[in-house]
């Protein structure tokens, strides 16, 4: 880590007892620890891999979204670890110090309630935190619901957009989807149950007449998938508005794909 790094180490709170200089006014990392971000089931816990149950009981903390959902999967792992909090609320002053704990030689996983860390997740702040200072950063892949709503919606899968959740107001949404208009792109969206329809009609409105589909409590017992061309949209009936979303709509079809 050179001096610009450390002195961006030293912006999000560390201090340089946590380096030391070294040759050429280079500052290197003392006896860091790592992270670990371990992509965790999003319903069914027979999908969590022997690797991430390695990683998980091999670390000294769990950096986590939710204690309550996590503190779940340490009773099935039949583990105790301590867990630090990282949300939207989590400030920048919080996620130096769960870095400065790494940097003193402790070992983390960073994780999501479910899927992989960092995608719609603000445990991202954390794998940059780690990044400036040059903490060793590995992966544990495993369930994503994005990409198992691809795989089930039945559309193009070589190329698509991931859009997270999308704004709730009908404007800004509609914007972002205008965006893609005449895109080929399959786009995969996050809805709460509650704006299923808002998201329905946006996309129609900005989109046009595309196929969707709606796939409901991915890998859980109540799993759903409901497949629709726009504006059509689901009765509470065909899809109880209960549960996780995830939305697939389908790209723009050209000529030489019909």
């Amino acid at each position: 880590m050179g001096v610009r790094g450390l002195d961006r180490a030293l912006s999000l709170g560390f201090t340089k007892s946590a380096v030391k200089p070294a040759h050429s006014q280079e500052w290197v990392l003392m006896e860091s620890g790592n992270l670990t971000l371990v992509a965790t089931p999003i319903g069914n816990l027979g999908d969590l891999s022997h690797r991430a149950e390695e990683a998980l009981k091999l670390a000294d903390f769990w950096i986590v979204e939710d204690t309550r959902i996590s503190g779940k999967l340490q009773s099935h792992l039949g583990i105790r670890k301590p867990m630090s909090v990282c949300n939207e609320h989590t400030s920048e002053a919080t996620i130096a110090k769960y870095v400065a704990e790494i940097v003193s030689g402790k070992s983390a996983v960073l994780m999501t309630d479910g899927g992989s860390p960092v995608v719609s997740d603000p445990g991202a702040l954390v794998v940059q935190a780690c990044v400036v200072v040059g903490i060793e950063i590995e992966a544990v892949p495993g369930p994503s619901a994005p990409i198992l709503a691809l795989a089930l919606s039945g559309f193009f899968g070589q190329r698509f957009a991931f859009l997270g959740f999308l704004p709730r107001k009908p404007g800004p949404m509609k914007k972002e989807f205008l965006f893609f208009k005449d895109s080929p792109l399959t786009l995969i969206a996050f809805e709460s149950q509650h704006r299923i329809e808002n998201l329905l009609l946006c996309a129609f409105e900005a989109l046009g007449a595309r196929n969707y589909a709606i796939c409901r409590e991915l890998t859980k017992v109540h799993e759903q998938v409901f497949r629709e061309k726009l504006p059509i949209i689901p009765t509470e009936k065909q899809v109880p508005r209960k549960g996780e979303f995830t939305i697939v709509i389908e790209g723009v079809r050209r000529i030489a794909d019909e």
